[in-house]
Parts: structure tokens; sequence; C-alpha cells
């Protein structure tokens, strides 16, 4: 016969069996006195064996039943009293009754089991008994009488586990109908020993049905704090270790401009395994509303995603008034990821996010919104499929995209965009060659396909049927052919030749239309296939100069590269008629006015006037090697430390320009100090010519002939620090070791970590003290002021700062805010505080001013997966630690 096996201390965890000093807490290792068990020197003294034994006993109907026993330490029968002992380790297996305990007292005259621990040398209690009652799932109890006939028993300090759901209690009585009655017990869904949040249960009868357990009143009970106002007359209780409906609780606030707020409160939908849904609603006093779905799916191994669509009614302008009315928004979500291994050589990914322009600010802070939704300036949204072919050398892929402006309503959508490239290749190469490949034979050459089908409206206008009329579409050929070389030793030599040719399915006419008040430029849209081409030349030469500057000090060597480029570019004049690319018309007044048919394309189209010029650039690399005082073994001596890692300045020379032929000269730079703390980056802008003072106009005279080397246009600055970098690596770390276990994931987890993957900045760790980031942007630019008629200096500099930091380990305060220097105001400002209760979730969150003036706290259970992941769901993101 076999043994079964039963868990100890070493793998309670795993059955979700809390056995060893952790059952204190609540039940004070209540154990019944037993006047039959033996001290050791007692049992030094009698006859004892050891093994596994067979006991023949008679059950209800008078057939034998065997009785299996075990004792890794001995067994004592007190044959006159037909009473048996078993110590350490002890084992009784009879019919579908198991139990294990370091003692056993198996009394065959009344029937009845009597199981218990022993105090060790240390005076620790161990070897709790473990139970297996018919049906039911292993049970850890303090000790433990049982009538095997009868079926009916006493358990004293009793946790079990009951398909995901735990109960503690100090004594439960079971009956033969399935019957409990609990004295002190605690109904939980954590798996700690002492949850944080429970509902009591002072003394009651209940049942264990096969889906449920109902028993009688209880209340709650958070942070040992019993909420006796917070009771139920009876607890319905559901048995089931998958995913079940149920209610989703609200959270509450109060909202500067809707009043006080219930949000959130709705219905969870478990479907299956493989997808879920949520239903919530938020109610505000001053007659606000909203409500949202959301849906989740997943397929092993294969994708995951999630819609989510939501609805807001605002009142706006005074009740009672022509003014009063309601704002109806809306906000449409979904995001799909397709796992590499499902199909390989495919992808297929979604990120779509679409809201009428009003809908965040009539919405404010809520569960889903997050302070980058409020700030916003604009959103976008993709769709993209993708196949490769021909061993990877021919790749497809397929958009669908939108682009929208918050502000001004402004919408752009590609329905659809599609591309298919083909890698570049050496034509006049052989597979058969021996030695270095002659010039000829480094020529490469690719092609690449485009297709576009776009529109751009205001949201106000998308939906309407005229819409539809609006849409541009065209296709687009490229054809590169180029040449590399290595030239004087010290040079590279680029040339390539360019070939685009587009296709559209209409063109434009222009022409002076006659009408009552005279005659009006039209531009008319004629259908018809209308093929557009171009092509350019250019070549190239550049290089690299070293530069290396003396040690000073603990600086062992200062190495700076430069890397200056020149180009030669031209284009022919494809206005030329006899391209047949552009035409001429009469305006009203009376001038001749050439055109492009293919203005509005696209893809544009040819360009006008014949370009033949030079492009210039210099780029700038300067490192330093330090001496690394912290080493002591030798193997870093040094270290490196980039004091600019690029300075480029970049311009054109056009020499068949009439006038201004140089253009802009161009700068951009970036860089990282103490340690790559703080990246600072900085662009600008010079213009080399003189402007008229009186229109504001550049005039073709450079600025260097007025005393000025040229006019800095526009500058920008900007730097962002973290004084805990390690924050975001530790982040990083966490959801990578995350994405390893994704296999072995339920459906749940997995989609759990889908949807922070999304957005892993949303993470608060609460491993890490504290976490401080910062941020600086200035932007300066000169425009002409035409009523002040002069040149005018516009500066906007921001400061962001956001940051989060522990209070104790389980408490953590977040905070988000920034200043505008030139406003001297500041921006949004957001307060959240977090509380980690482990299997519930405890959040406040306060804006103290401004539009989104508001506050709300929230308390809810966490999911097991949460649990699971350590993650905690917080106001619009989600924490882990």
């Amino acid at each position: 016969m076999v043994t079964p096996s039963y868990p100890t201390s070493s793998n309670a965890q795993d059955t979700a069996l809390i056995v060893a000093d952790t059952i204190k807490n609540i039940t004070d290792t209540t154990v019944v006195a037993d006047s039959t068990m033996l001290s050791d020197t007692t049992r030094n003294h009698l006859k004892e064996t050891q093994g596994q034994d067979t006991v023949i006993m008679e059950d209800d109907s008078g057939l034998e039943t065997m009785v299996t026993i075990v004792a890794n330490d001995s067994s004592w029968n007190e044959v006159s009293k037909n009473i048996l002992h078993l110590y350490n380790g002890a084992k009784v297996k009879y019919q579908d009754f198991e139990l294990a305990a370091d003692y056993i007292r198996l009394d065959r005259n009344t029937n009845q089991l009597f199981a218990s621990g022993v105090t060790d040398h240390n005076g620790k209690y161990i070897g709790r008994p473990v139970v297996i009652f018919p049906g039911e799932s292993p049970k850890s109890v303090d000790s433990l009488v049982y009538d095997y006939k009868s079926r009916e028993g006493n358990t004293y300090g009793i946790m079990t586990e009951e398909d995901g759901a735990y109960i503690q209690a100090r004594v439960v009585r079971k009956n033969l109908y399935d019957e409990l009655s609990l004295q002190k017990g605690m109904y939980s869904t954590c798996n700690l020993p002492y949850p944080h949040t429970h509902f009591g249960i002072q003394f009651t009868k209940g049942l264990l049905a096969k889906n449920h357990i109902v028993v009688g009143p209880a209340f709650l009970v958070v942070e040992n704090i019993p909420l006796k106002f917070i009771a139920i007359p009876f607890g319905f209780f559901p048995k089931n270790n998958k995913r079940s409906s149920g209610l989703l609780f609200p959270s509450f606030g109060e909202d500067a401009a809707r009043g006080f707020s219930m949000r959130d409160m709705g219905w969870y939908l478990a479907f299956s395994d493989y997808w879920d849904s949520e239903i919530r609603g938020s109610l505000y006093s001053k007659g606000a509303w909203e409500a949202s779905v959301r849906t989740n799916y997943l397929v092993n191994y294969k994708y995951s995603g999630g819609f989510n669509v939501r609805y807001s009614s605002t009142p706006t302008g005074v009740e009672g008034t022509e003014s009063y009315g309601r704002s109806k928004d809306f906000n449409v979500t979904w995001n799909h990821t397709q796992r590499q291994e499902a199909n390989p050589g495919t992808s297929f990914s979604a990120s779509v996010n679409f809201a009428t322009r009003s809908y965040f600010q009539n919405t404010g802070f809520n569960m889903q919104n997050t302070m980058e939704d409020l700030t916003r300036n604009n959103m976008s949204s993709s769709i993209a499929y993708g196949k490769v072919f021909a061993d990877g050398k021919v790749n497809f892929t397929a958009n669908m995209s939108h682009r929208q402006d918050m502000t001004s309503g402004q919408v752009d959508l590609e329905l659809p965009s599609f591309s298919l490239n083909v890698s570049t290749f050496n034509p006049f190469d052989s597979k058969d060659r021996v030695g270095d490949q002659k010039w000829y034979q480094r020529i490469t050459v690719g092609y690449s396909l485009q297709g576009r089908n776009s529109i751009s409206t205001y949201d106000t206008l998308l939906f309407k049927k005229e819409a539809l009329n609006n849409f541009t579409n065209g296709f687009q050929h490229n054809i590169p052919i180029s040449l590399s070389l290595n030239a004087f030793k010290y040079f590279q030599f680029n040339t390539s030749v360019n070939y685009t040719e587009r296709w559209y399915l209409q063109s434009v006419r222009k022409r002076l239309a006659n009408e009552i008040n005279g005659y009006t430029p039209t531009r008319d849209t004629v259908s018809g296939f209308e093929r557009a081409y171009d092509y350019s030349m250019s070549a190239g030469l550049s290089t690299k100069v070293y530069g290396m500057y003396p040690k000073m000090g603990k600086v062992e060597a200062i190495r700076h590269v430069i890397t200056p480029s020149v180009n030669l570019n031209y284009r022919p004049d494809f206005s030329d008629p006899r391209y047949g690319f552009y035409r001429d018309f009469i305006n009203d007044n009376g001038v001749v006015e050439r055109y492009s048919i293919f203005e509005g394309g696209i893809f544009g189209g040819p360009g006008a006037g014949k370009s033949m010029g030079i492009g210039f650039s210099v780029d700038n690399n300067i490192e330093a090697k330090v001496r690394n005082n912290n080493d002591t073994t030798g193997n870093e001596a040094f270290r490196k430390v980039k004091i600019l890692q690029g300075l480029t300045f970049s311009g054109n020379y056009n020499f068949m320009a009439d006038s201004l032929k140089l253009s802009n000269i161009s700068f951009s730079g970036r860089t990282s100090l103490f340690k790559e703390k703080i990246n600072l980056n900085f662009n600008g802008t010079f213009d080399p010519y003189a402007f008229n003072p009186e229109t504001g106009q550049k005039i073709n005279r450079f600025a260097i002939q007025d005393g000025n080397l040229a006019r800095l246009t526009n500058f920008g600055l900007s730097f962002d620090y973290s004084l805990n970098p390690n924050a975001n690596k530790s982040r990083n770390d966490n959801l990578d070791s995350l994405r390893n276990q994704m296999p072995n994931m339920t459906a749940e987890q997995a989609n759990a970590l889908a949807r922070i993957s999304t957005d892993p900045n949303a993470f608060v760790d609460f491993n890490i003290p504290w976490n401080l980031n910062g941020s600086f942007s200035m932007n300066y630019n000169k425009s002409w002021d035409r009523d002040e008629r002069r040149m005018k200096n516009n500066v906007t500099a921001t400061v962001n700062i956001n940051g989060d930091f522990n209070v104790t380990p389980k408490w953590k305060v977040q905070f988000n805010t920034g200043y505008d220097l030139r406003q001297k105001a500041l921006s949004l400002t957001r307060f959240s505080i977090y509380r980690d209760l482990h299997c519930w979730d405890l959040s406040v969150g306060w804006t103290p001013f401004g539009q989104y003036k508001s506050y709300n706290i929230t308390i809810r259970a966490k999911a097991s997966i949460l649990q699971d992941l350590k993650l905690t769901k917080r106001e619009s993101h989600y924490t882990y630690r």
C-alpha cells in the first residue's frame, strides 16, 4: 500500500498551508490536553516498534477495513486498553481519511483519533497535524479529535485553504452533514498567517458546500482594527480556484467641478480563462456620470490584448439658462501583442487611443486617466501587420494610424498605408568570387514601394459622409543606387543616384472661373492616372581627424574626434515644360503663375528649379581618460568620461539659386554629467543673412557685413536628471524577470503583465527607499512683431519634478509637479499615497489646485495575480514591490 506524502513546514507555502509558529497569532496554539501522551522518559521503558503496520478493523457494514499506520520514531500498543500510540512523523490512513502528525493516538474502543504536535527541547511546538478529510484539501491544525466511524470531530487552531479562500479558527467542529461550528474565526483571500484585512467571525454555524461557504454574521477587520459597523448578517463566500464574476467596489472622493463622487463601481465578468470584462460606472453629485466597458483576452503562447470603451456626460453652463447643456465625450483604446514564436516571420500589433478633444478635460483624474493623459497635446494610434519573405530579403508592412491634436481637434488618418522593401544587394558581385571586391562589385541597389490613403480633417467632421470624399492616395517607388569606396587611405568616398516615381489617381488643374463678381481663381481635381518621377545625384567625402591633449592631473588624456564631411548634390529643374509636371495659368491679377499638377499629392511632386549645391557638416566628440581612484584590483585603473557626445554643425550652399544661396546653419549637441545622472541636449539655428528692419524679411546681405557673425534665430536646451538612476534599472530587471516566466503563467497573470509592460515608467518600487527625477526645458526664438515693427525675443522655460519616497516599508508617497519660470505659476500638481496591504490596495490621491482639483480614496481587494507578481493597483497605474 502506498503511503501518501504530506507537506512539511518547508513546503507549506506551496500547498497553501501555514504551519509552525505563525498560527499562534489567532489560535494561541490551542492544544487539547491528552492524559495519555507520554514523556520521552516514560517511552524509553516501553516496548516499541518502528516502521509501517496494518490494523484490521470493521466498518459500519461489518466488513473489514484496513488502517495503514506509520511511525518514523516508534509506536506503542497498549493492548489492555486497545489504544495505539504513534510518535514522530506518524501517519494514519483509513479509507479516504488521512492524517499526519508527530503524535497520534488511535483508540479502537471509542473509534477516535487524537493528533497533536510536540514541544521540542527549545520549547517550540513542532509537528502539527496535517489532515485530509474526505473530498477536501489538506488542513494544518494545532490538534484534533476525530471519530472515524461517525466522521465527526473537532479541530483546534486550524488554518485551511479552500480553493483560494483561507479560513482560520480557534475551534471548528464538523458533523456528518458538512455543517461547521466556528469559534473566533476569520475568512480572507490572503495567504498570510494573519492577513491585513479579513472578515472576522466570533461564533457561528456554517455550511461547507461544493462551490461556496456560508457562515453567520461577520464583520470587516483592517490592520487588526475591527470595523463592526461594516458587518454582514451572513457571509456567502465562493470556493473557486478560477476567476469568478463579482462586484467591483468603488472609490470615493470630491471633484472641484463635478462635486462628490462614487467612482468606478461595477461588475467583473469572468467568461473563461482566456477572456474577461469589466463594466464600470461613476456618479457625481453635480449631475455628471461616466460608463466604461473593458475586455481583456489572451491565447497562451500566441497573443494577448484588450479593448476599453469609455463614455462620459458632463453638464456645462449654468442650469436654467440657455448656456446649459451637456458635453458628451468618449475614449476608445485597444492594445494587442503577438508573441514572436506564435507565427515566425509574421507580426501583428495594435495600440489604439482615440478620444474627443474634451474627454480628458471633463473626466479628470480617475482610475484609468493618468497625468500624461490630462496634459497631453496630441494622441496617436497604430495597427501594424508585417510579413518577411525570401529568407528575410523582402519585408512587407501594412499600417493603419491616426494622429490627433487635442487643442485644435485636427485628425490625420492613414487608412491604410503599406510598404514593400527589398534589402540592398550587389548586382555585379558573384557568389563564386575569390579575393576582394572590385570597385564595380561594391555597387548596391535597393527598392522600396509605399502606398498611402489618408485624410486630414477635424473630429467634429470625421464621421460625416462628406469626409469620405476628402481622402488622398498614391503610390511611390524608390530605387537607390550607391557606391562606397576608400579614397587616399584616410577618406571615405560615397556616391549615389536616387530615382523616385509617384503614381496618382487624380491631379490638379487651375483656371479662372467666370462668375457674377468677375473672374475667380479655381482649383479643380481631375480623376485619372498620372505618373511623376524625379532623380538626383550626389557624391560625398568624409574623414576623421583625431586630436590628443596632454595629461592634466587625474586626467590621463583627452581625445577630440572631428568628423567633417562634404556632399555635392544635383537635381534638374522638373518644372520645365518638357516633363509635363507643371502648368501655367493667369491669375486674377493678370500674372502668369506656374503650378504643379501634383499639388497637394500625398507624396508631393517633383521639385521646381534646378539645384546644385554643396552640403557640409562637422561633428565633434570629446572624451577624457581619468584615473580611477576607487580601483584596487588594477583591472580598471582608468575610466572614460564623455565630455561631449556630439556637437554637430551643418548647412548647404546652392550654386543655382538666384539669391540667399547659403542655408541656415543648424547645430545640435548632447552630453551626460555627474556619472550620467544628468542628460543634457541642446539645438539651435544661425541665420547668416541680415534682415530688413522695416519688414523683418531676410535680405541678400550677410550679417557679417554688418558686424555680426550670424543671427541666432532659435535655441533649445533641455536636461533631465535622476538622483537614483538604479531605480529604473531595478524596475526593468523586475519586468524582464517576469516576462521570462510568462510561459508558465495563468491567463490572468499573462494579461496583467501584458498591460503593465506597455508602460514600465508607471511603477513604484517599494524596495527603493526614494527616487527623485526632474527635467528642465527652455526654448528661445526670434519673430517679427508687426505691431511694434521689431524683432521680438520669445522665451519659454519650465521645470518638472516627480518622485516618491517610503515613509515606512509599506507606505509610499508619490508626487508630480512643475513650474513655469516665465508665467511664474505651478503646473498640474498631484500627490498620491499608497499602502501595501498585501492582498488589498489602499490609495489616496490629491490634486490641491487647478482645473482638476480633487481628491479620492480607494480600497479594494487585490487579485491573486497581483499578489503573485508583487503588484499593487494604484489610481491609474500598477506598482510593484
